[in-house]
């Protein structure tokens, strides 16, 4: 018997905890989800509604709360596009070459899940304000990056970009790259191998590395809150607007932004659980068809 069909059948195996213990946990779930998921997303919505549909319409179509849709809009696809790229590249990179600073790669691939937003937010303030020698050269010739929306989009590129990196590097390690060798061996370019080859065989690594990429970046506060300058109508993003309506004491206008957030939230986690589930197919499909082979 091999050592896969042995895992499968340990994992298949019935728990041995009584049923009041199954009772006990699966309570605890039940409560905790209802606590601190199910209940705010009713207040949320319950909030924005209570005014009535009219108000929750005229709501999000005022002009500042239209903008602020906008540029959340072309921050987080600015962001997917350019990380996309990246974490392909990165992931190929690290995956099929050896080379000297492998690991500090690595290692900086992690820097924005260590490194608290607003001090990646001030960071760039001091690296590109006005006061600074980079920022200084370029308001001179008429480009402002912070407290303008570039600033925004840089701070978002920089919070997300590790997570498309980090979906498909082991991925691709699990992979292995004999298949592009063999391919390499009859003639295949490197385009060619990766459209046909590589890409196919990610595809799902991909999309569930940018529905998380994207949803940090729509709901990304603190870096850009420090950089954006709250510029009312040009600079803030939805959860920036959201927080002005709140302290203004516009509670229900609040409520009905943050409910097309939630609402976006929501579509991310229906989306990333088909991707959970296509990719767990893939995988049982791929083990059922290593031990027909053995």
């Amino acid at each position: 018997m091999s050592t896969n069909t042995q895992i499968i059948k340990i994992s298949k195996a019935k728990t041995t905890e009584s049923f009041l213990v199954k009772c006990i946990l699966i309570s605890i779930a039940i409560v905790f989800l209802t606590l601190f998921l199910l209940l705010p997303l009713f207040t949320v919505f319950h909030e924005a509604f209570s005014s009535g549909i009219k108000f929750y319409f005229s709501s999000i179509n005022e002009i500042e709360t239209l903008n602020t849709i906008k540029l959340s809009l072309i921050a987080s696809s600015v962001s997917v596009l350019l990380n996309t790229i990246f974490g392909i590249s990165a992931a190929w990179a690290v995956t099929r070459y050896t080379f000297k600073g492998k690991n500090i790669l690595l290692t900086m691939l992690d820097i924005p899940f260590t490194i608290s937003p607003v001090i990646s937010g001030m960071m760039f303030v001091l690296l590109l304000g006005s006061q600074s020698l980079i920022g200084g050269f370029l308001s001179e010739n008429g480009i402002d990056l912070i407290f303008a929306a570039p600033g925004i989009v840089i701070a978002t590129l920089f919070v997300t970009f590790p997570y498309i990196a980090r979906e498909l590097i082991p991925q691709m390690i699990e992979l292995g790259k004999e298949e592009e060798e063999a391919a390499l061996l009859l003639g295949a370019k490197g385009f060619k191998i990766f459209f046909k080859i590589t890409l196919p065989n990610i595809k799902w690594s991909l999309m569930y590395g940018i529905i998380l990429c994207n949803a940090r970046a729509i709901g990304e506060f603190g870096a850009v809150s420090v950089v954006s300058g709250h510029i009312r109508g040009l600079t803030n993003t939805m959860p920036l607007h959201i927080e002005i309506l709140y302290n203004e004491y516009n509670f229900t206008a609040a409520f009905a932004v943050s409910s097309l957030l939630t609402f976006l939230a929501l579509l991310t986690l229906i989306i990333k659980s088909f991707l959970e589930w296509k990719m767990e197919r893939k995988r049982k499909s791929n083990i059922v068809s290593y031990e027909g082979v053995s």
